[in-house]
């Protein structure tokens, strides 16, 4: 039998070396529609499918690969007499290497005002069904979806044979390829249909890097990101100077993003280790870097900085004086680039999206041994209106703005949590603690003699009156807290007893 290549693809790149590389191999090259225009005009000889399945392309095309003389020749093993008998008898030929990519299905729904029709119209049926033959059949039948491996094959048929493991490899693409294009699929619909939870869920994903190692170097990792671009998220990010962002640097970045997109004003966040250290908001970048910075100088040192404005010369002069692993903001001037230079360990990115609220439909999971956590991600801070004053001194505007403030830290540190807020900067944060109390500790002694006059926000109710006692010890005047507790009064008790207003929100906000 002629040795065949059947080669049908929507991407084009390395479409007609690799077909010329086959033919000069003696293949005889089958094709259709805009690939076999493309060969044609190229110059490379190829037998369009209608002349082997002996039947029109119908349906604008919907119909052209489904055809037993094409499956046939794909699916029947070389091995067994009986399949080779059935194709002698039938007049149909094996096809031994099959180049398709299906149709542009990510691309269709990427763009601006896509229709339902449009998006279905780009459903690809025959590709699908004819690389799952050609991969079932992978010991007899070299099929390839990712131009990146024509060069390879050629090289090897030229070297004499593709080898069975080389097939196998190539198999597994084809079916990982066919389950990430049908969970697009998939997830479009179900976004359509408005439905968050349902029984089988699968998500797409690609690879974006590789790691030297995970969260501590006996782990192995790679970074991946979400098949459908999501504005002003870290994989958007491009990295203009410094070393390979590692897994926990990643990790500790996205929470000072989620931390940042709280923000309108212009304003600088600082994490370790996925915690904020230094929060602080001012009317120029560098007056809110310094903010940021004197919230804790200690743990800011190796840490991330995000900014949502510009970053200029004298920030970047004031962020070189310390070690820090990253810095993220929207954009960069070229004096503050000149400046970073000195410092080429540090990772700058430019993330243009960086103030990009997150998608309506977004997702946060948590991999659990043996399960999946998914739940929607916790946009909000507090409804105005479940907003109580619950002690007889309401709080003054200029407290009611830094409770305000506050609180959109303490939502973003490890809850137990805790946060203090001065003049538009968190002075202390406390984080991650196994009961509250520890938590307003940590706090109040980060917060050192600035607490005096400082508002107090806590993640969820205080279960007793001792983070209440401990506050006004400090000089603490004003208190936020979602309330909800059985002991509630005592509390409340407390901050009349010293003159420290306090609001219910009616929203806690745990992160674990």
């Amino acid at each position: 039998m002629k040795k065949r290549a059947l080669i049908s693809v929507s991407d084009k790149t390395g479409v007609v070396e690799f077909a010329r590389g086959l033919t000069e191999l003696g293949y005889e090259i089958i094709s259709t529609g805009g690939t076999a225009k493309a060969l044609s005009a190229a110059g490379v000889n190829n037998i369009g499918i209608s002349d082997i399945t002996g039947f029109p392309e119908c349906l604008d095309g919907r119909v052209k690969t489904l055809h037993p003389a094409v499956h046939a020749g794909l699916l029947a093993r070389r091995d067994l007499p009986e399949h080779m008998d059935q194709l002698k008898n039938l007049n149909i030929n094996t096809i031994d290497i099959v180049a398709v990519n299906l149709y542009p299905f990510k691309q269709t729904i990427s763009k601006e005002g896509t229709t339902l029709e449009e998006a279905i119209e780009n459903i690809d049926i025959g590709g699908p069904t004819m690389i799952r033959s050609a991969a079932k059949n992978y010991r007899d039948v070299c099929v390839v979806v990712d131009p990146a491996d024509y060069g390879e094959v050629i090289s090897r048929l030229k070297a004499g044979a593709l080898d069975v493991d080389f097939k196998f490899g190539l198999m597994y693409k084809v079916f990982q390829h066919t389950a990430v294009y049908d969970t697009m699929i998939s997830t479009y619909m179900r976004e359509k249909l408005g439905i968050r939870f349902p029984d089988q869920i699968t998500f797409a994903y690609e690879k974006k890097q590789g790691m030297r190692y995970g969260e501590n170097p006996q782990q192995n990792a790679a970074f991946y990101a979400e098949a459908l671009p999501v504005k002003g998220s870290l994989p958007q990010a491009v990295q203009l100077q410094g070393k390979e962002l590692s897994y926990n640097n990643i990790n500790d970045t996205n929470g000072a993003l989620d931390l940042l997109r709280e923000f309108k004003d212009t304003a600088v966040v600082a994490c370790k280790h996925a915690n904020p250290c230094g929060v602080g908001l001012g009317k120029t970048v560098v007056e809110a870097y310094k903010a940021a910075y004197e919230c804790d100088p200690v743990s800011i040192f190796g840490g991330i900085v995000a900014v949502n404005r510009t970053v200029d010369a004298a920030t970047a002069s004031e962020m070189v004086k310390i070690f820090l692993e990253i810095v993220i903001a929207p954009d960069f001037t070229a004096e503050a680039i000149e400046i970073f230079k000195a410092k080429p360990n540090l990772r700058v990115l430019k993330l243009a999206d960086i103030s990009a609220p997150c998608e309506k439909n977004a997702y946060d999971m948590k991999k659990v041994y043996g399960g999946l956590l998914i739940q929607d991600r916790d946009t909000t801070l507090f409804d105005e209106s479940d907003v109580k004053v619950v002690t007889k001194r309401a709080p003054a505007p200029a407290e009611r703005e830094q409770l305000e403030f506050a609180f959109k830290v303490v939502k973003h540190a490890k809850s137990n949590a805790i946060a203090i807020a001065k003049n538009n900067s968190a002075i202390g944060v406390g984080g991650g603690q196994t009961n509250r109390i520890w938590a307003a500790q940590q706090a109040i002694e980060h917060a050192g003699d600035r607490v005096k006059g400082a508002v107090l926000a806590s993640d969820a109710f205080f279960p007793f009156a001792d983070c209440v006692e401990a506050a006004a010890k400090a000089g603490i005047t004003a208190i936020i807290q979602p309330g909800g507790s059985v002991r509630d009064a005592e509390s409340i008790e407390a901050c009349d007893k010293y003159g420290i207003a306090m609001i219910f929100v009616g929203q806690r906000h745990f992160k674990h």
